[in-house]
């Protein structure tokens, strides 16, 4: 095994439409995999060891995703930011580079991550919109998903909102914040009016839970979950899990903090 003594932390940002998640699978493009590709490019060799903050679903994108670069030569922060950015693909960009030290774990150093979901509904918007922002119908009454977001906030069991957990699954997670805001940030001839973001952060979430959080809410909006039954799925939580999530490209990765 490789004893590092050079250690880096790189942010990117990442359109993730085109990818099958961060994490490399055999046969499949991953956002890790074009990641080791160029680093093997830039450094002319394979002694590296590159290590995500997590993972992503397939097509999920990133505002802030954060990777840690172990190798065995010092490189210059600045000139490694500079030939990332010359040879990273159209979609991927890196937004810094910073050296850190052996005491530092990107896996299990406590962080709080943040994700924004952004949606629409009415008439079906244009479809340069499909890898940001998903139309979930003709109507959604927003006032009340905005009253049933916050039911989401504090310590909760959210074992109805996780997909295939294991028998050691924790299933309490705590929510810090949780609210749907008019959309502010996606803006431009082709973005829907009728735009909105479902902004969620926590230190931890279980799989798939930010999506089924926001297929319960859009069913919360639409008439199919009355507010009574929302709140039991917090409550009654042994009861069966939610049956359906939303899509994975309206969901991304806002901010990573340590």
């Amino acid at each position: 095994m490789a004893r590092w003594n050079n250690f880096y932390l790189i942010r990117i940002e990442f359109l993730g439409f085109r990818y099958h998640g961060w994490q490399v699978q055999p046969g499949l493009k991953s956002v890790e995999g074009m990641m080791n590709k160029t680093f093997s490019f830039i450094l002319k060799h394979d002694n590296f060891k590159v290590l995500g903050c997590g993972r992503t679903d397939a097509k999920v994108s990133a505002d802030d995703f954060a990777l840690e670069l172990f190798l065995n030569q010092e490189m210059d922060p600045s000139l490694l930011l500079e030939e990332l950015n010359s040879n990273l693909p159209f979609d991927i960009r890196a937004k810094s580079v910073e050296k850190t030290t052996a005491d530092f774990n990107i896996i299990q150093h406590s962080k709080i991550k943040e994700y924004h979901y952004s949606f629409s509904f009415g008439e079906k918007s244009h479809s340069f919109n499909a890898p940001f922002i998903i139309n979930m119908g003709d109507h959604l009454d927003i006032e009340l998903m905005q009253e049933a977001v916050k039911e989401f906030v504090g310590i909760h069991n959210f074992k109805r909102y996780a997909c295939k957990p294991t028998e050691n699954t924790i299933f309490e997670r705590e929510i810090i914040v949780a609210v749907i805001e008019k959309n502010t940030k996606l803006t431009g001839s082709f973005f829907p009016e009728n735009a909105y973001v479902f902004k969620v952060s926590s230190k931890g979430f279980l799989r798939y839970q930010v999506r089924l959080m926001m297929a319960a809410l859009v069913d919360v909006g639409n008439g199919t979950l009355s507010m009574e039954d929302f709140k039991n799925t917090l409550v009654n939580f042994n009861e069966d899990p939610m049956n359906h999530n939303a899509p994975s490209s309206g969901l991304n990765l806002h901010k990573v903090s340590f």
